[in-house]
């Protein structure tokens, strides 16, 4: 017994190094990654923006591609079946009415590792269409590679604001700094060219909730909160490069049932 709650231990602890895992392990009971050092939005402003629920409990995010799929992480997925997941539209807060839509099928990607944290983009086929409004419409995806340096992107999400920490009511947002991709593959191991990262100062990133949140720049979808060291410790965030599955995402989100 005691063995095997000393081999426990060491499992949890190698779980702390970031972010993502407590998605990927915690199915039901995860710890939600939240924005650190942001500001709550203006009513309507990113009006792709989505929360994914589960018995109307946020988990992670998401965002609006199209009036029938939205785009994810793949760890946000693990475990869940076709239809379980709620996602939430057109509110800035999670204890007020939005619109809700139910998945009909969830697809992550057929080459995600959950060991390297590789492919970690995922998407949801809604039941029905989603009725865009003002607070409600998709976000563009991008046509071309993103290779700006040192350049804006805007984070929206309901991840907690500290670690440890609870998620905020009302969803927050931060300008962060698109970094060089070369800093970016000097982060770990676990990092490609079809990831894309973040870093402005310590005090301010991603955190638990974040995950399959978008990352925006110049309007267009750049990134997918995948992982980072919990939070905002003045290290990278790291997030799926959305331009390196574009066909992908394409391929099912254009065919037509």
């Amino acid at each position: 017994m005691n063995v095997i709650l000393f081999i426990k231990s060491i499992v949890i602890c190698s779980l702390l190094d970031n972010f993502h895992y407590f998605s990927t392990v915690l199915a039901i009971e995860r710890i939600e990654q939240k924005i650190v050092g942001g500001l709550a939005a203006e009513d309507g402003q990113y009006p792709y923006q989505v929360s994914l629920r589960i018995n109307n409990r946020h988990f992670c995010g998401g965002s609006i591609i199209n009036n029938r799929w939205i785009l994810t992480a793949a760890h946000c997925l693990a475990g869940f079946n076709n239809t379980a997941i709620s996602a939430v539209v057109g509110t800035n807060y999670l204890d007020k009415s939005g619109s809700i839509y139910q998945s009909k099928r969830i697809i992550s990607h057929p080459k995600y590792s959950s060991l390297f944290i590789r492919n970690d983009i995922g998407l949801i086929e809604l039941e029905k269409d989603i009725e865009f409004s003002e607070k409600i419409q998709p976000i563009k995806l991008p046509d071309t590679n993103f290779d700006k340096i040192d350049y804006p992107a805007i984070l929206s999400g309901w991840g907690t604001t500290s670690y440890p920490g609870e998620p905020p009511n009302e969803l927050q947002h931060i300008k962060l700094s698109v970094i060089d991709q070369h800093e970016c593959l000097n982060t770990s191991f676990r990092v490609t060219n079809k990831n894309i990262c973040t870093l402005s100062k310590k005090g301010e990133g991603a955190c638990h909730g974040d995950s399959g949140g978008p990352l925006v720049a110049d309007q267009v979808q750049i990134g997918v909160v995948s992982w980072g060291t919990p939070c905002a410790k003045g290290k990278p965030d790291v997030f799926t490069r959305v331009f390196s599955y574009a066909d992908w995402i394409r391929g099912h989100c254009d065919k037509e049932d």
